[in-house]
């Protein structure tokens, strides 16, 4: 979860919420993509969860380490360490809700700049962690742990969060402390081109969470899904997250998601270093002084920013497009995600002839594939066909625009090899998930802990 914003540069029209947004338009030349993945860290010896602080060493003495190793700076909440943030622009690291550790990698040209990223910040966390007996897992879900328990980080949005989400949903708890994601970020160069990108985005984002499904165990025991993460989504807070029916509409701009924005239910407004709880209120109501939680007070950009970052829908738009529908897993599969979207999204002919896919699809078709997914993978269906045969069109797409951007590493190769993991799954048809519940049934006989090693980062 990005660094929360403290601009105090004040709001005075809805016209300010929309150009904050289209200030992100970029021209190709500057297209960048940024990938962000979550991890659980765990103890090797017993397979315990790692919490913020322990004897054995927790979560801070890992960010303290982190600090020390790269020169980051601290982000603090009181006197605890909840994150570090690269000073020079680049990267930050952060704590979900349950200590999940987060990388939100730098601004970057090629995927091979992200592989390279990955590497390296999976080669830092083993060498400050494997002293302390500490180990990352990459699934979507936690595998063995209830959510009593999962560790609680002091960060005072998450108590605020957390407090609200029983209120709005049975699931919210659950993603929060309970899942992780990888997502990468991308540019736009118009608002005609963030709408077709946000369009193809949304309607191909359950193919996405299909192929990278990674998440059927749940308290040590099969939970009867291929993708936990996404199935919980579902009953989150509906009025955050979903499909955005209303992106598909005539008429959609930065104007249609802003207005979605301001009637949005807020969680926090932070003044100064204290997150105030306004739970339930709007964006809108704060803009004209009425926030019944936070009398007189007046929307700031540090307000927008932050509130923006609290929705959740399954493709985001701030001042770039999130993609938020993947589970985290194996590190290959960590670079196959911005790669399938980088093929598919910053190529023209890839987007368009992606849209011609996807563009006879009706509203009711796209949430009823949303809502198979988690359970059947690659077997649910759409327009009489599978997603595992539309995986395996959008691959060729994804593959073709990669060709075409022509990014080479030191050897020649393109950035096509980071789809290979893909390539296998839509072979065999068989997911990550697919795997490891082929392997709790076999050769693990009925446990998950093996999970812990056999996709251990």
């Amino acid at each position: 979860m990005a660094r929360d914003q403290s601009d105090p540069t004040p709001l005075s029209s809805r016209e300010d919420l929309i150009g904050w947004i289209a200030k992100g338009e970029k021209p190709p030349a500057a297209f960048r993509l940024g990938t962000e993945h979550e991890k659980f860290p765990f103890f090797v010896s017993d397979l315990s969860p790692v919490p913020y602080e322990d004897p054995r060493g927790g979560i801070r003495r890992l960010l303290d380490g982190m600090s020390w190793l790269l020169g980051w700076e601290p982000i603090m909440e009181g006197d605890h360490p909840i994150g570090l943030a690269d000073i020079t622009g680049g990267g930050a690291i952060s704590l979900e809700p349950g200590g999940q550790f987060e990388l939100s990698g730098a601004p970057v040209e090629t995927l091979h700049q992200t592989r390279d990223e990955l590497n390296a910040h999976l080669a830092q966390l083993k060498q400050l962690a494997e002293p302390l007996g500490i180990g990352f897992v990459g699934l979507g879900h936690s595998p063995k742990w209830s959510l009593a328990e999962t560790p609680v980080m002091p960060k005072a949005r998450y108590r605020i969060m957390s407090d609200y989400m029983p209120k709005v949903g049975t699931r919210g708890r659950d993603m929060m402390f309970r899942t992780c994601t990888v997502q990468v970020n991308l540019d736009f160069r118009s608002e005609r081109d963030m709408v077709q990108k946000l369009r193809v985005s949304l309607a191909l984002q359950p193919i996405a969470t299909a192929l990278f499904a990674a998440s059927p165990f749940t308290e040590g025991k099969l939970n009867g899904l291929r993708s936990m993460r996404s199935e919980i989504w579902r009953d989150t807070d509906n009025n955050r997250s979903g499909m955005l029916a209303f992106a598909f509409e005539d008429g959609m701009g930065y104007e249609r998601y802003v207005d979605w924005a301001l009637d949005v239910p807020m969680y926090f407004v932070k003044r100064g270093s204290v997150y105030h709880d306004v739970t339930g209120g709007s964006f809108r109501a704060l803009m004209d002084g009425k926030l019944a939680a936070a009398p007189g007070e007046r929307a700031t950009l540090a307000d927008w920013a932050n509130h923006m970052g609290t929705l959740f829908p399954e493709v985001r738009l701030k001042r770039y497009l999130e993609m938020r529908g993947a589970d985290a897993g194996p590190a290959s599969m960590l670079v196959a995600l911005p790669a399938f979207w980088v093929g598919l999204l910053y190529d023209e002919a890839a987007l368009d002839q992606a849209w011609q896919l996807v563009k006879g699809w009706t509203e009711a078709e796209r949430q009823a594939l949303r809502d198979d997914v988690p359970a059947q993978g690659l077997g649910a269906m759409i327009g009489g066909r599978s997603v595992h045969d539309i995986a395996r069109d959008v691959l060729k797409l994804a593959r073709g625009g990669l060709a075409r951007r022509g990014r080479l590493d030191p050897f020649g190769c393109d950035e096509t090899r980071f789809l290979e993991p893909l390539d296998e799954i839509v072979a065999s048809g068989k997911t990550v998930a697919d795997r490891l519940i082929e392997s709790y049934h076999g050769e693990w006989r009925g446990s998950v802990d093996p999970a812990f090693q056999a996709f251990k980062l």
